[in-house]
C-alpha cells in the first residue's frame, strides 16, 4: 500500500504509515461488495423529475423518429418484390419503384431530423441535471465539517466533483437516448414483424431471453470491476495532486524514484481494473453477434420454406431480415453501453457519498445573527475535544480572556495550539464544555456572523489565481482604494506592490508562484487587516518573512491589535513577551498560564522553553 501524504502542506515527512482515508477498500485489502445499484438508480431518477416536460418531448421525438425508420423496411420490401418479377420474366414497374424509394427517402429524412432535435434537447436536459448536481455538491462541500476534508485528499474530492459528474453527464446525454430509442424500436419492430410472419417472429422472440441472460451474466461480473476502476481513478488523482503541488520538496529530498514507484503501483492497479472492466464488458458483443447470426440463419431457412409454400413473398423476407437486425440492435447497444451504465452508477455512488456526508451542526433558528453588540471577550469552560474518540486531545480546558487583551498560545508542536483557535472559530464541534464570546456561547451564534468577528492569518498562506487586489478584498469586497492603500502602508507592503508592473492589478499565478513566500504572507496579513476584525488570530503569521520585515510587521501588528482581542500562536517566544496572558499547552492540556514575567518566575515548562530558545539564539549551530 503506497504512502501518499508525505508532503502535506509543503513539509517533508519521514517514512510513516499511510494515514487512514475513507475508501472502498477493507482491512484485508480486498474491495467491498458493490453497493445497492438499484437504490443509486432511483436516486439518479430523482434528478429527472424537474426535467419531465423535456423528457416527454424527447420520448415523443424519439418515438416518431423510430416509427418512421421502422415503417421504411416494409415499404422498401415492396420494391424488392416488384424487382423479383424479373426472375419470372415479368415486367417491372420502375415508376412504382421510384415512388417507393421517394417515400422511403422522406421517411428516413424526417427520422433523422427528429433524431437531431431529440439529441439537442437531451444534451440541454443532461447539462441541466449535472448543473444541479454540481451546485449541490459544491454547496455540500461548504457545509461539511473540516474533518471531512481531513479524511480525503484534494485530488479524491476533485475526482468526484469533475470526473464522476462528467461520467454521469455523458451517460444521461448518450445512454438515455439509446435506451429510450431501443425500447421504442423493439416495440415498433415487433409489431411490424408480426404483420409479416408469426413463425419468423417466434424465432426472434426465442433469442431475446438468451441475449438478455448473456448480457446480465457478463454485466454482473464486470460491474464490480467498474466500481474498482472509479475508486482507483480517484486514488491516482489524489496522488498526482499531492506530488505535483509538492514538487520542490520531492526534488529536495530526491524522492523522484520513490514517487515514480508509488505512482506506478497505483497506475498498475488502475490499469488492471480498467482492463478487466473493459474485457468483461467488451466480451458481450462477440457473444451476442454469434447468437444473432444463428438467428439470421434460422430466419433464412424458415423464410425459404414459407416462400416455397407461397405463404410469404420475397420482399417481406428481406424486410423481416432487416427488422430482425433492428430488433437485435437495441439489445446489442444495451450490452455495448452496459459498461457506461455501470461506470455511471459507480460514479453516482461516489457523488452520493459526498452528498450523504454528515454536515456541520446546523445553526438554530433563534441563533444570534447580530454580533455588533457583542464584546470581544472570550471564555473557555471545561472544553473537551479530540479528533479521534479513542485518543483524547484537549481535556477540561478553562480560561478567560478580557476585551482587548493579547493572548499568546505557546507549546511544542502537536500541543493543540491551532486546534484551540479552530474550536474558537467553530471549525470543529466540541465534545464537551463550552466556548463563549461576549457572554454568548458560540453554538448560539450564527456561524457566518461569528466568523465575521474574526480576522485570521495562518502559517500556510493561501492565495487564489487572480489579481492582488482581488485577493486583498476577499473578505471585504466593497473596500475602496484608499482603504487598501492605508492597509498596505500599515503592513509595509506598499513599496513592493508599486514595484510590480501592474501594481494591484498584477495577476497571481496558481498558488501565487510568481511572488516569494514572504510576499505571499504579507498579502495574507493585509487581507486580514482590511476586514477590521474585532478578534484577531495570528497563527505563526510572520514565520516566512525575514527579520527586518518581521520587525515592521510586529510594529504594524501591535498597532492593529490595539483595542482588539488578539490570539497569537508563536514558536519564537521573544515575540510575545508583552502579551497580557500566555497560555502554555502540552499534549492538549493547558499546563500553565500567566504573564511572561510570572511564568519565568515559576521556572516551569514555559521557562524551560524560553531559556532553551535563548541558549540556541546565543549559541547558533
Amino acid at each position: 500500500m503506497s504512502e501518499k501524504n508525505k508532503f502535506k502542506n509543503g513539509q517533508a515527512a519521514a517514512k510513516i504509515k499511510k494515514p487512514q482515508r475513507k475508501s472502498s477498500q477493507n482491512i484485508e485489502g480486498k474491495f467491498e461488495k458493490p453497493k445497492n445499484f438499484k437504490a443509486t438508480l432511483k436516486r439518479l431518477a430523482v434528478y429527472l423529475k424537474p426535467q419531465i416536460p423535456a423528457l416527454i418531448l424527447i420520448i415523443a421525438l424519439i418515438a416518431v423518429s423510430t416509427l418512421l425508420s421502422v415503417l421504411a423496411p416494409k415499404i422498401l420490401g415492396k420494391a424488392t418484390t416488384e424487382l423479383f418479377k424479373i426472375t419470372g420474366g415479368g415486367t417491372v414497374d420502375f415508376a412504382y419503384i421510384l415512388k417507393i424509394l421517394a417515400i422511403c427517402l422522406v421517411l428516413y429524412g424526417l427520422s433523422s431530423l427528429f433524431t437531431f432535435f431529440s439529441g439537442f434537447i437531451t444534451a440541454k436536459m443532461a447539462q441541466n441535471i449535472v448543473y444541479d448536481m454540481r451546485r449541490q455538491i459544491h454547496d455540500k462541500l461548504d457545509r461539511v465539517p473540516l474533518k471531512y476534508h481531513d479524511s480525503y485528499t484534494h485530488g479524491e474530492i476533485l475526482s468526484r466533483v469533475t470526473n464522476d459528474i462528467e461520467t454521469i453527464n455523458w451517460s444521461f446525454q448518450e445512454s438515455l437516448t439509446q435506451i429510450l430509442k431501443g425500447i421504442i424500436t423493439i416495440i415498433g419492430v415487433l409489431v411490424m414483424m408480426l404483420t409479416i410472419s408469426v413463425w419468423l417472429t417466434l424465432i426472434v422472440a426465442v433469442s431475446v431471453p438468451i441475449l438478455a441472460l448473456i448480457t446480465m451474466k457478463i454485466a454482473k461480473v464486470s460491474q464490480k470491476q467498474f466500481v474498482e476502476q472509479q475508486k482507483e481513478l480517484g486514488e491516482i488523482n489524489g496522488y498526482i495532486e499531492e506530488m505535483y503541488t509538492g514538487q520542490r520538496i520531492v526534488k529536495l529530498f530526491n524522492y523522484e524514484d520513490r514517487a515514480q514507484k508509488e505512482f506506478d503501483e497505483i497506475n498498475i492497479r488502475l490499469q488492471t481494473a480498467g482492463r478487466r472492466a473493459q474485457f468483461y464488458s467488451g466480451s458481450i458483443m462477440p457473444v451476442l453477434k454469434f447468437v444473432n447470426n444463428l438467428v439470421y440463419v434460422a430466419i433464412c431457412l424458415v423464410g425459404a420454406l414459407l416462400f416455397g409454400q407461397g405463404k410469404i413473398d420475397i420482399g417481406n423476407i428481406t424486410a423481416f431480415i432487416t427488422y430482425s437486425k433492428q430488433f437485435a440492435q437495441p439489445i446489442n447497444e444495451t450490452a455495448q453501453i452496459s459498461n457506461v451504465i455501470q461506470s455511471t452508477l459507480a460514479a453516482a455512488e461516489r457523488v452520493f457519498e459526498v452528498l450523504d456526508e454528515a454536515e456541520e451542526v446546523p445553526d438554530t433558528e433563534d441563533s444570534l445573527k447580530d454580533t455588533a453588540g457583542l464584546l470581544p471577550n472570550v471564555r473557555f469552560e471545561g472544553v473537551k475535544f479530540s479528533y479521534n474518540p479513542e485518543i483524547p486531545l484537549i481535556e477540561d480546558m478553562s480560561f478567560s480572556v478580557r476585551e482587548g487583551a493579547t493572548i499568546a498560545i505557546v507549546g511544542p508542536t502537536g500541543a493543540g495550539k491551532t486546534t484551540l483557535v479552530n474550536l474558537l472559530m467553530r471549525f470543529y464541534e466540541l465534545n464537551g464544555g463550552s466556548i463563549s464570546v461576549g457572554g454568548v456561547r458560540t453554538t448560539q451564534i450564527n456561524r457566518h456572523n461569528l466568523r465575521n468577528m474574526f480576522g485570521m492569518v495562518l502559517q500556510d498562506t493561501w492565495l487564489f489565481s487572480g489579481t492582488i487586489r482581488e485577493n486583498l478584498v476577499y473578505g471585504k469586497p466593497d473596500a475602496t482604494d484608499e482603504e487598501i492603500r492605508e492597509v498596505l502602508k500599515k503592513v509595509h507592503i506598499e513599496h513592493f506592490i508599486d514595484t510590480l508592473p501592474d501594481g494591484l492589478d498584477t495577476v497571481l499565478k496558481e498558488d501565487a508562484g510568481n511572488i516569494s513566500i514572504g510576499q505571499r504572507q504579507l498579502i495574507t496579513i493585509a487581507r486580514a487587516v482590511l476586514t477590521d476584525p474585532q478578534i484577531l488570530i495570528l497563527d505563526e503569521a510572520t514565520s516566512s518573512v525575514d527579520t527586518r520585515t518581521e520587525k515592521y510587521i510586529q510594529e504594524a501588528m501591535t498597532a492593529m491589535m490595539e483595542g482588539r482581542t488578539s490570539f497569537v500562536i508563536a514558536h519564537r517566544l521573544s515575540t510575545i513577551k508583552n502579551a497580557d496572558l500566555i497560555l502554555v499547552m502540552n499534549k492538549g492540556r493547558l499546563i500553565e498560564q500567566g504573564t511572561h514575567a510570572e511564568l519565568l518566575a515559576r521556572k516551569g515548562f514555559y521557562a524551560d522553553l524560553y531559556n532553551s530558545q535563548f541558549r540556541i539564539s546565543k549559541n547558533p549551530a
